[in-house]
């Protein structure tokens, strides 16, 4: 393999009289260090240059490149000097993989600059100079961007580095097309949270930190993170939601953050007394409206008497704020309010409070002597009553009835009763 370097190692050796077998580590060190020279000196100093101008991509390149080339020119000088001294104590087998060992290591040389490609890419869509005129691109975007050039990337390169070991990509890909319909079964859901990732960052219904909310699920909250499976939302009590992507895909999604302006939507009750001034309650707010510098003038705005309410004249107030933030769409509507309030004062009028008003159709007269007698008969009613009334009386015995009742003893143990002595017995009793 080296014996293109014979000539100049014999001439290396005649003229500095060292030992042929040094020539060439000393090269490819010298080689090593003019190429590190050259970079330090030329390439980071011309990508710092490159940098301070308004253009958006001239040194995207090299800030990508400058850090593998160095590894990559001291990397592949280790490598040389490794098969140099392979070579010299005869190891076949490690001379032998050294083409394969340097073509892998500039293939990972390769893909780590393409990955820094990319993140550099991402930086200045989001980020552009401050003198260039271009629109930044917002994070998801941006994101979406890089993670797909990032994945094709990385499979190319690892592609490659499969054929340099030694594999067949045709084999490789007939096999892929077999074990990919197993695999995709197996990983459906996955797979299903991918597409449903990439159709996020192509339809871009919402960005990182958008205000989302579902009607269909119980979902809002700010977006934090929109991810190849997962989308993290940061719900309004500080708690974070992971919600897979494939969901999306099947609810409807609200999306306030995208909202031209802010609606004012309220009902002014006023007291049925007071329909009179109802007139010109409504022309006064319509004028406050007009004139108000927070409304929006070439949105829908309606001021008008709607309804008779169950207690109240209902007045429909709809419009629209230029503002869209939500703490100064409540000052807003609160001045407003207020002056409303003020309004119905001036005019006389009451807001109206929820009450009802019973008419009777006759009215009512009460007798007092009638009334008086009435009392009586209930009076007297109640008394008869009581008088009818159960009373419970406790019941006496009699002592003598029951001693009578009595038998007396026989005077012969085991023989009966004389039926002539408990007759003579009763007529004493008697």
């Amino acid at each position: 393999m080296l014996e293109f370097l014979d000539p100049v190692e014999q001439w290396f050796q005649t003229t500095f009289d060292l030992p042929s077998w040094l020539l060439a580590p000393v090269a490819i060190i010298s080689l090593a260090l003019l190429a590190d020279l050259f970079l330090r000196l030329v390439v980071w100093r011309l990508s710092n240059v490159l940098g301070k101008t308004r253009h958006r991509w001239d040194d995207v390149v090299l800030l990508a490149l400058r850090r593998p080339l160095w590894v990559g020119v001291w990397g592949c000088a280790f490598i040389a000097l490794a098969s140099l001294g392979a070579a010299r104590l005869e190891l076949g087998r490690v001379v032998a993989y050294t083409p394969t060992t340097m073509w892998v290591f500039v293939l990972l040389m390769l893909g780590w600059a393409g990955l820094r490609l990319v993140r550099q890419i991402k930086h200045r869509l989001m980020l552009p100079p401050q003198r260039n005129s271009a629109n930044p691109m917002d994070a998801s975007t941006a994101s979406a961007v890089s993670k797909l050039l990032g994945a094709v990337i990385f499979t190319v390169v690892a592609l490659a580095m499969l054929e340099a070991f030694g594999m067949s990509l045709s084999g490789l890909l007939a096999f892929g097309g077999l074990g990919g319909l197993v695999v995709g079964f197996a990983l459906r859901d996955i797979l299903a949270n991918f597409f449903g990732g990439l159709a996020i960052h192509l339809d871009n219904p919402f960005k990182v930190g958008d205000w989302i909310s579902s009607p269909d699920r119980d979902i809002e909250g700010t977006v934090e993170d929109i991810g190849w499976r997962l989308t993290r939302i940061r719900t309004f009590d500080l708690r974070p939601l992971y919600i897979p992507n494939n969901i999306f895909s099947s609810i409807a999604v609200v999306n306030p953050s995208r909202m031209l302006s802010r609606r004012i939507y309220e009902t002014v009750g006023l007291r049925y007394q007071d329909i009179d001034q109802v007139d010109g309650i409504v022309s006064s707010i319509r004028s406050l409206l007009k004139e108000h510098e927070s409304i929006d003038q070439d949105s829908y705005m309606l001021v008008n008497f709607e309804s008779f309410g169950a207690y109240s004249l209902d007045i429909l107030i709809y419009a629209y704020t230029h503002t869209t933030d939500w703490a100064e769409h409540l000052d807003i509507k609160q001045d407003i309010l207020l002056r409303i309030a003020s309004i119905v004062d001036d005019a006389g009028a009451d807001i109206a409070m929820p009450a009802r008003v019973l008419h009777m159709a006759d009215p009512l007269t009460i007798d007092r002597d009638v009334a008086d007698s009435s009392e009586n008969r209930d009076s007297n009613k109640r008394d008869e009553d009581k008088d009818a009334s159960p009373r419970l009386v406790p019941k006496k015995r009699n002592t003598a009835n029951t001693a009578s009742s009595r038998h007396a003893p026989s005077p012969t143990r085991g023989e009966p009763d004389d039926p002539s002595e408990n007759a003579s017995s009763q007529d004493a009793d008697a």
